[in-house]
């Protein structure tokens, strides 16, 4: 039983070799085959969906490319609009500014227009008054702009000076250190250097202005020499209210007196000189000739020397100022510039207050200023004339008792 089934199996699983079974293996291939194309069509439909669908998404991607493209065209063209707006906008920005610029320009002309005018009238004023052989054409076109911008310039200069004075008197209050002192000695030096420049550029233009001291108040005027302060008179009016000086230290500024008094006699001499050379070059030849062309072409030459006299005189002053620093300790320069300062001060209130107080009036009053020298005038004067009263009576007594007849 068992050996009919088992040879029952080898048999079977021998016929699977045979031919004729591999013949029907085959016919199910084939069979198996015409099932799959029975099946391409489902396949082209997928390959149809598939096509479908890139064209879709290509589409997809087209549509949404052009809008970018829509909103990047947009922005382009938002950005070249404001551009152009921006554009717009700095070109009439710099039109308001060169109108304002303009602007500003002319007012500036007529701003010196009106200054060169008032310095023309003041100066004609000024002459007028000055004597019976003036007038007031001795003026007439002088008046330069280098000369008002140095006025302008000259009054800020001196706004400047009393703040700087201000800003040393309250540091040599707090008493700070050499450091700090040393940088508003230096500041203030420089302030006059700064001076000194400016007059040398308005001298080239008009150094009789400079010489005579028309920017001066009239007071400066009074003590001025060749344009400015005397070396030497400073030097003796301003020492004695520095600190104590050392034996050493007073020897240098004995000596520094003693040479700017030389330098001083030289140009003083030297100014002289030009005076009477230039007297006698103008009155070179016959006084009633038409023609006197070369004389005042003479004299133009000898007038350059004038402005080499009046840059030496601010040398000399601009050194004497370097040669105080070296002699002086920081703290003793600090407290000579602030008597400098507060001494030109002083001088331009005096000019102020004798300007507008008049001078009847001046020694009573003084202007708000020292009521007990206008006591002191007033009692004077009342005394005087009760004593012209008692002469006058004493006189009348005499010449009635002259007119009694004796018996």
């Amino acid at each position: 039983m068992n050996s009919s089934s088992s040879q029952f199996v080898s048999s079977r699983r021998m016929s699977a070799y045979d031919p004729i079974h591999q013949i029907t293996m085959w016919e199910e291939n084939f069979i198996t085959s015409g099932n799959l194309s029975a099946s391409t069509p489902s396949i082209d439909e997928a390959d149809m969906k598939l096509d479908n669908q890139s064209e879709d998404a290509s589409h997809g991607i087209l549509v949404t490319s052009k809008k970018y493209e829509q909103e990047a065209n947009r922005l382009n063209d938002k950005i070249q609009r404001r551009l152009a707006q921006n554009r717009e906008a700095a070109r009439k920005s710099r039109l308001r500014k060169k109108a304002y610029v303009q602007q500003l320009e002319s007012c500036r002309l007529k701003l010196v227009q009106l200054e060169q005018e008032c310095d023309q009238a003041r100066l004609q004023g000024l002459y007028i008054g000055g004597g019976l052989g003036s007038n007031n054409l001795g003026f007439a076109g002088s008046v330069h702009s280098g000369v008002t911008t140095f006025e302008m310039e000259y009054g800020h200069w001196v706004e400047e000076q009393k703040r700087q004075i201000l800003e040393l008197r309250s540091a040599l209050s707090a008493h700070i250190g050499d450091m700090e002192l040393g940088t508003l000695v230096d500041g203030i030096m420089n302030h006059y250097f700064k001076l000194f420049r400016m007059k040398s550029a308005v001298i080239k233009e008009d150094v009789f202005y400079v010489r005579s001291g028309m920017w001066k108040t009239t007071v400066e005027r009074f003590f001025m020499w060749l344009g400015g302060f005397k070396p030497s008179e400073i030097l003796k009016v301003l020492v004695p209210l520095i600190e104590p000086l050392t034996e050493k230290q007073w020897h240098d500024v004995n000596n520094l007196e003693k040479s700017c008094h030389q330098a001083e006699d030289a140009l003083s001499q030297g100014m002289d000189k030009l005076q009477l050379i230039l007297a006698e070059t103008v009155e070179a030849g016959q006084l009633r000739e038409e023609n006197y062309i070369s004389q005042m072409v003479a004299a133009m030459e000898r007038l350059e020397s004038l402005m080499l006299f009046v840059n030496q005189a601010d040398h000399l002053r601009q050194e004497m100022l370097l040669q105080m620093l070296r002699v002086l300790t920081i703290r003793q320069s600090a407290l000579w510039l602030l008597a400098l300062g507060e001494y030109f001060q002083r001088l331009r209130t005096l000019s102020s207050l004798w300007a507008n107080c008049p001078p009847t009036i001046v020694p009573q009053t003084f202007c708000g200023g020292n009521k007990l020298w206008g006591k002191r005038v007033t009692e004077a004067t009342v005394k005087r004339k009760k004593m012209q009263k008692g002469n006058q009576r004493e006189r009348g007594s005499s010449s009635r008792r002259e007119s009694v007849p004796i018996p």
